[in-house]
């Protein structure tokens, strides 16, 4: 079977087993704030498991995109290295909720694999819970005794809770596990040593290949164990390892998931694939590195420096590395490999085609860029090879290796590599105590701790009323205490809710809860697992009465407002430049509006005033809002609703139309288009290659933008008495400006000249050493700099002390010869140093050039004098 025929089978066969089949979720998460990326199969489940939300059936398979490199599923390090493991890879899964349990699991996979697959049953093992006596839990008998109908009790293997307990996260459902695994040594290496003894023992042909997890317990914050009120099952199957196994081949990447890909970098590169080990690992991190950015960019993750789009820029420049050292790829190449990944992935995933320009840009444009970087690092690290063989020195001090890392996404690998050739080494300890460090900041920074739901009443589902009103009578069902940044907050869950939970790029509600003797307000709602949580400062003292619900009414009003103002604008969009102008990222705000979009230029002054004027002449026209909630997302595709990439629709859907304008969306709107009032873009930028952002405002505040123009011009008007063309009058005054400050800056120059030739003619002389001191008058503040480089030129061994009042502070630079400095005579900073704290500032530099600013304007001179009395200590 090629690929494409093993991820059919999976989907007949449990679909004979009556599954209902479902898409894969995008593979970037939006509205979980413990996950960035789905990581494995059961995520988009995550809320059924939880009990907060109902399965659209109780049984379920598919494949799912997904994604590890962070956290405890990191596998970045291996990738390549070995043959089986992958950062963006498919997992295909079958479920039960509350249905099926472990007999019908185990029986279906072992059908699946040995009948339908005809895997060779010789070649198999599983794996069950040993048990556990921290967890008081004892072996799972009763999956050994199931695996006994189907595998020799030798063929069963223990194993312990990392191996064979699947867990969440530190609280939440989780339950035993039992792994099947498959051997692929020739039969001459089976004789020789058993297969039994290599199962979890890292053996790149004795591999797990499916992993059925029971979850049957729940486990709370103080780490004990209860029973689920249903049994489920969660499987997950990697699809690039099946591949391998059903292919017979010795290599994930040797199956026709990577092969494509593989030879298209080897017609690039013009190297053969299997040659050279280093050229073969690089082909191998490429080729599973642009699954990864390319679908994440797919799913709607652009590369960036912050949360996940740091990941996909950071996975993207490990491609460029390996290109860049092992296949002597100096220019972009990565971009080229998207059409043989569209002809590896694109009949399942018809995204990737779809999105084919945008995806192909923006990796462009990130190549380009980090190459760039690159070649920097490449000049600093030289830098640094020459300063330390100087010295004769054999080791780089991590703390520059991990400068160079943090600071220019330098790969430690490579500057070693670097060093190897120079004979040099990186003192790795040093390294790794700098990034410990960081990861630590880093932890701190995000640190979440949650304890378990306090249960106040079973209701099964929290109903969302806020379309309709803004406010309700509630109780509350459940709460919980939740610490971050050492602040203490508490989540509220009502049976009932008119508070909008962040979502789709709006934000979320805020307002109050009052039960006639106490009233606490609501700083913000979010959705959490399914749950629409409500954030208090402080818990009721009383939990137990009704509470009557309010929103905040002018927020809401205002988020209306700039979220129908939003899909008026994507639409107007479209029609000035074009089809291909799809939403990329959005914030709808109370006091303005964001949006992101599909777009490879600058938006022309002429274009934004297009676009503007269709909005405003939408929002005249007072369109009703239709809003259909509820309708088959087929039904909703038949009326030519809007679907934005990234987002993972259900089977039914709420679409919202404006005239012409219709979108699946599930914020909130205004009734008719005219309360809108008017709308004006305040911004156009460029966020990525390809990806341009409008920022806009909408109702009050546009009302009160136009109100400052029109004040600024008549205050321009008055200011130029102008009583005809204010543009005109403008324009004069700047040329004239324009000529003004060229006249000025000569007079500065020559100034500058005069104040070099006095500043020679007085230096003192000591030991061969002219020492200057001098304060310059404010107009050549902004010129010191300059007068130390041109006393450079003139002077042999020097030091230059000049201070100055620069926009009424004080400023000191303190100059020195490059061989005084060399030679440790003199140091620009420790002069500088020494010397501010009389001007109560503080400076640095290097050490032939230093300055310092500071706030006490009358200590300049004692400034000075300071400087030259270390100065002459030094060199007397």
């Amino acid at each position: 079977m090629n690929a494409s025929e093993v991820r059919k089978s999976f989907w007949d066969f449990f679909e004979s087993k009556q599954h209902q089949i479902v898409s894969s979720a995008p593979m970037v998460v939006k509205n979980d704030p413990t996950l960035m990326f789905i990581n494995a199969g059961m995520n988009q489940f995550k809320d059924i498991f939880l009990g907060n939300a109902k399965p659209s059936s109780s049984r379920i398979a598919n494949s799912q995109k997904c994604l590890r490199v962070s956290g405890k599923h990191n596998d970045l390090e291996e990738v390549g290295h070995d043959t089986y493991h992958h950062t963006m890879f498919e997992m295909l899964g079958n479920w039960s909720f509350g249905d099926y349990f472990k007999a019908e699991a185990i029986d279906w996979a072992w059908e699946y694999l040995t009948e339908v697959l005809k895997i060779d049953t010789s070649r198999l093992y599983a794996s069950v819970f040993e048990g556990d006596k921290d967890m008081k839990l004892e072996k799972d008998m009763e999956a050994f005794n199931l695996w006994k109908k189907h595998l020799p009790a030798e063929k069963i293997i223990n194993g312990n809770r990392k191996d064979n307990f699947w867990e969440m996260g530190e609280m939440g459902p989780c339950g035993p596990c039992s792994e099947i695994h498959v051997d692929l040594r020739s039969d001459e290496e089976r004789q020789k040593v058993d297969g039994a003894s290599l199962v979890n023992e890292d053996h790149p042909e004795v591999i797990e290949v499916w992993n059925l997890v029971f979850m049957q317990y729940n486990r709370k914050a103080n780490g004990d164990l209860e029973n689920l009120p249903q049994n489920h099952v969660d499987t997950g199957m990697g699809f690039e390892r099946l591949c391998r196994v059903v292919q017979k081949k010795q290599s994930n990447y040797d199956t026709d998931v990577f092969v494509p890909i593989i030879n298209e970098i080897a017609t690039i590169a013009n190297i053969k694939y299997g040659k050279n080990e280093d050229s073969d690992i690089a082909m191998r991190v490429i080729s599973d590195h642009i699954r990864t950015i390319a679908f994440s960019i797919t799913d709607g993750q652009l590369p960036s420096n912050n949360k996940a789009g740091y990941v996909i820029r950071r996975i993207l420049r490990r491609a460029v590395r390996y290109g860049y050292t092992f296949l002597n790829q100096k220019q972009a190449f990565l971009h080229q490999l998207i059409p043989a990944l569209i002809e590896s992935m694109g009949s399942a995933y018809p995204e990737l085609k779809q999105q084919q320009d945008i995806v192909t840009k923006v990796i462009r444009e990130e190549e380009d860029s980090f190459l760039r970087t690159l070649e920097t690092g490449i000049s600093m690290l030289n830098k640094i090879i020459k300063e330390t063989k100087a010295d004769d020195y054999k080791v780089v001090p991590g703390k520059i290796a991990f400068e160079l890392y943090d600071t220019f996404g330098f790969p430690l690998d490579l500057t070693e590599l670097i060093l190897k050739e120079n004979d040099l080494v990186v003192n790795r300890r040093e390294f790794e105590s700098e990034m410990n460090a960081q990861k630590e900041r880093a932890r701190n920074a995000t640190s979440i701790e949650t304890d378990d739901w306090v249960i106040l009443k079973h209701d099964d589902v929290e109903e969302f009323i806020g379309y309709d009103n803004l406010e309700s009578d509630v109780y509350i069902t459940k709460y919980r205490k939740v610490t971050a940044k050492n602040k203490t907050l508490f989540q509220l869950v009502f049976n009932i809710t008119p508070f909008y939970a962040e979502s789709g790029g709006q934000v979320g509600d805020t307002g109050f809860i009052d039960n006639g003797s106490e009233k606490v307000s609501i700083i913000d709602t979010k959705k959490e697992n399914g749950l629409i949580v409500h954030m208090v400062k402080k818990l009721p003292a009383n939990l137990e009465p009704s509470f009557k619900a309010v929103v905040a009414v002018t927020n809401r009003k205002s988020t209306d407002r700039n979220h129908t103002a939003t899909h008026l604008l994507h639409h107007a969009l479209r029609s000035v430049l074009g089809e291909h102008v799809e939403q990329k990222g959005s914030l709808v705000h109370p006091d303005y509006l964001r949006f992101d979009f599909s777009h490879f230029q600058k938006l022309s002054p002429e274009e934004i005033e297009q676009v503007e004027n269709i909005v405003n002449t939408n929002i005249r026209t007072n369109y009703a809002l239709n809003e259909m909630r509820d309708i088959p997302v087929s039904k909703a595709q038949e009326k030519g609703a809007m679907m934005l990439f990234g987002e993972k629709y259900g089977d039914l859907v709420r679409a919202i139309q404006f005239g012409d304008s219709i979108e699946l969306c599930g914020g909130t709107h205004v009734k008719h288009t005219g309360e809108i009032g008017s709308f004006k873009i305040i911004g156009e930028s460029s966020i990525s290659s390809g990806i341009r952002r409008i920022e806009a405002v909408s109702g009050e505040k546009a009302y009160q933008m136009f109100q400052k123009q029109t004040q600024l011009l008549t205050a321009l008007g008055n200011m130029f008495k102008s009583t005809g063309d204010l543009e005109k009058n403008i324009e004069n005054m700047l040329s004239e400006n324009s000529s003004l400050n060229k006249d000025l800056n000569g007079m500065k120059q020559n100034l500058l000249n005069m104040k070099k030739r006095e500043l020679i003619d007085d230096a003192q002389t000591i030991h061969d050493i002219k020492l200057i001191t001098a304060t310059v008058q404010p107009i050549l503040g902004d010129k010191i700099k300059d007068l130390a480089f041109q006393l450079k030129k003139e002077l042999g061994e020097y030091v230059a002390i000049i201070g100055s009042e620069v926009k009424g502070k004080p400023q000191i630079l303190v100059a020195v010869s490059e061989n005084l400095a060399k030679e440790g005579k003199v140091n620009a900073v420790e002069v500088i140093k020494d010397a501010a704290s009389e001007i109560k500032g503080g400076g640095g530099g290097q050490a032939f050039l230093a300055t310092a600013g500071g706030k006490n304007l009358e200590g300049l001179e004692k400034a000075i004098d300071r400087a030259r009395n270390f100065v002459e200590n030094k060199i007397s």
